[in-house]
């Protein structure tokens, strides 16, 4: 209880220190492609939690959009899983059908191939009726994933089934050559990795704690029960029948499938996440927009930067790693101290060595990352609503993301 009376405390100043939430907007010709919000690290499904939004925490953000005549769907993947994956979940999640993540992939990490089936959510997606992907922190990598694997698909699980053509069909996904992706949007999302995750030993734990958070506020919004999944069926991980959440927590934790290269915690490293940048291109006929927040100051006694009050207590720790972490060999140095509790700014408005500039408001820019102004004050869980502020109606979280939505359905269709 202690944590959460602090997260009542600091809450009450982050609502007087914290300015409007407002996007930035632009106008061009309409276009009605469905947005599709694609969850972070730790985070959950609508269907997992009764009255508590990933997406909003109790202002659901995705019926506040649909009641606005913009389409929307909130994706539900796997919450600690490898980009690869999640992007795999995706796929399925939107056309329907039996996640395939690869039969090569599978081979590679010794997972199962195939994971659980999805009823899908869009009638048609194709290159003609395209979708706007948004993604939270990891799930931005993860629409940027989706992305490369329906553009250029994947050649490894291409050669191991023509190396192997008595055996399952292969997914369309890793076909490629489907342009069915009109943007991409990311909101916090470490592109370039992030420090926290650079030492497993830190990590794990460090997560371990951010998941309770999250369920221990939709428990106690909530008071029903939270059916959190991590979705790790795949890797042998299934809940099982009658098993605590306390003690399915534990035993996920405990597991050696953190010592493998297909996780999130590998992915977002700032090793993994040059691996990542290395293989997911910038394609030239896709719009890619970013938002980056800063929610420390600078320190009066050392150069390095401190939590601001109004962060969320949850990331002070990781924030003050953040704000006097260098690594020369990934040209980490002081400009990137500022950050919002989990990633540093320059990470999360574009991928090292992709096209980039910053968003003209009145024309954006095909095929480049258009990124946007730094909003001071906001740390990574406030871009999705889950503070004390939106939580009382006291600032609108639903106004940033109509604005973002306005924004992608004003750019041009084709």
């Amino acid at each position: 209880m202690k944590w959460f009376v602090s997260f009542l405390f600091i809450g009450a100043i982050c609502v007087l220190l914290s300015p409007e939430k407002k996007a930035l907007s632009f106008e061009g010709d309409q276009n009605e492609f469905p947005m599709i919000l694609v969850h972070g690290l730790g985070g959950w499904g609508k269907e997992e939690v009764k009255g508590f939004n990933y997406w909003g925490g109790l202002r659901d953000i995705e019926a506040d959009l649909n009641q606005n005549g913009f389409e929307t769907h909130v994706a539900s993947i796997g919450p600690v899983s490898s980009n690869w994956d999640r992007a795999a979940e995706l796929y399925a999640y939107l056309r329907g059908g039996t996640v395939d993540y690869g039969a090569a992939h599978a081979q590679e990490h010794q997972h199962d191939r195939f994971g659980k089936t999805y009823p899908g959510v869009l009638d048609e997606w194709d290159d003609t009726n395209k979708v706007h992907l948004i993604g939270h922190s990891m799930g931005g990598q993860t629409s940027r994933m989706l992305g490369e694997l329906l553009k250029s698909g994947s050649v490894e699980e291409q050669e191991f089934h023509e190396a192997n053509p008595e055996g399952e069909e292969m997914s369309p996904l890793y076909a490629g050559g489907k342009d069915w992706i009109h943007s991409i949007t990311t909101i916090g999302t470490p592109h370039n990795g992030s420090a926290v995750t650079d030492e497993a030993g830190e990590f794990v734990p460090f997560l371990k704690k951010f998941v309770w958070k999250y369920i221990s506020l939709a428990d106690y919004y909530t008071n029903d029960y939270f059916n959190y999944n991590f979705d790790l069926d795949h890797w042998g991980l299934k809940r099982r029948s009658g098993e605590s959440l306390s003690a399915y927590v534990d035993r996920l934790f405990a597991n050696s499938f953190w010592e493998t290269a297909d996780t999130s915690q590998y992915d977002l490293t700032t090793v993994g996440a040059k691996e990542l940048n290395d293989f997911m291109k910038t394609y030239d006929d896709v719009y890619y927009f970013s938002y980056t927040g800063d929610a420390t100051y600078d320190s009066i006694f050392t150069s390095y930067r401190i939590p601001l009050l109004s962060m969320n207590p949850i990331l002070h720790p990781a924030g003050y790693l953040l704000g006097r972490y260098d690594n020369s060999e990934f040209g980490i140095d002081s400009t990137w101290y500022a950050n919002d509790g989990l990633v540093s700014v320059p990470s999360s408005q574009y991928p090292s060595g992709h096209p980039a500039k910053k968003v003209n408001v009145d024309n954006p820019e095909i095929g480049v990352w258009n990124y946007h102004d730094t909003l001071y004050r906001w740390d990574h869980i406030d871009f999705v609503g889950i503070d004390l502020a939106d939580t009382l109606g006291l600032s609108d979280i639903h106004a940033f993301y109509k604005e973002i939505a306005t924004n992608l359905a004003a750019l041009p269709s084709n």
